[in-house]
């Protein structure tokens, strides 16, 4: 049967890989990034609109646009974000702070509260968060302090709004291209997480979002049973079995 999705970010890593996979299987997206995900364009189900949500005034016109007609969608799933770079607290401008806590905390609630100003049904909200989070590592200020937030956020809705199963979920490491960034750009002996993640690349504890994107959906899932409002990681989990081969795209 037929589902519609609601995915951000559906331009590169894991969104587009969600986006791909639900396309493959006949489902109808409705994505949006900053850039057109051309390789999708030849996929009859997906429903797309060009946004940049650092744009806060301009995310309910775009998501109103897109959603013309829509009046139920199965899964939302909130996964666009910026890492930012990777310094210490003290040394990013509060600028760049508010940038990422625009992209990463602020769109997505002007996304849900425009949903239900539509009155478009919505099963289930999934928010791509991170372990970063909780972990508070050395050098992912921003990134973690947008993070909390966003499953802080996700917790007040599930209170508000019972008819919808909320949930923040953690992927996990993924070999996207911030690990591009980390692994390779970044040379700094303060941030002791960056040598972790480069042990852990091209192995299959860092899977490519392809190989990640089948195992999600089963997350998703089976996370309809936890408590609404929760924080899960995606490696705690039953669906959580990664293939032999996760190099694949």
């Amino acid at each position: 049967m037929s589902e519609s999705i609601l995915i951000t970010g559906i331009s590169s890593g894991v969104g587009h890989a969600l986006a791909k996979l639900y396309l493959e299987r006949g489902h109808e997206v409705y994505g949006i990034s900053r850039r057109t995900p051309e390789d999708l364009a030849d996929y009859g189900g997906l429903h797309f609109r060009t946004a940049n949500l650092e744009s806060l005034d301009d995310i309910e016109a775009n998501i109103r646009e897109l959603l013309k007609g829509v009046e139920r969608l199965d899964c939302v799933v909130l996964n666009a974000g910026i890492l930012g770079s990777l310094s210490d607290v003290q040394d990013i401008p509060l600028e760049d702070l508010k940038r990422i806590m625009d992209i990463n905390l602020w769109s997505n609630k002007i996304l849900i509260d425009t949903l239900l100003a539509l009155e478009v049904k919505m099963p289930q909200v999934v928010a791509i968060s991170s372990g970063a989070a909780v972990s508070a590592y050395r050098g992912w200020g921003g990134y973690s302090i947008s993070k909390a937030g966003l499953n802080v956020l996700m917790k007040l809705y599930a209170g508000e709004v019972p008819n919808t199963h909320f949930v923040s979920m953690a992927p996990g490491l993924v070999d996207t291209r911030m690990q591009d960034y980390l692994c390779d750009e970044v040379d700094d002996e303060r941030f002791d997480s960056l040598e972790r993640l480069r042990t852990a690349r091209n192995t299959s504890d860092m899977p490519t979002p392809g190989a990640l994107a089948p195992i999600m959906v089963k997350a998703f899932s089976e996370a309809r049973s936890l408590e609404t409002g929760s924080y899960v990681d995606i490696r705690t989990m039953d669906a959580y079995q990664l293939p032999r081969d996760t190099t694949s795209n």
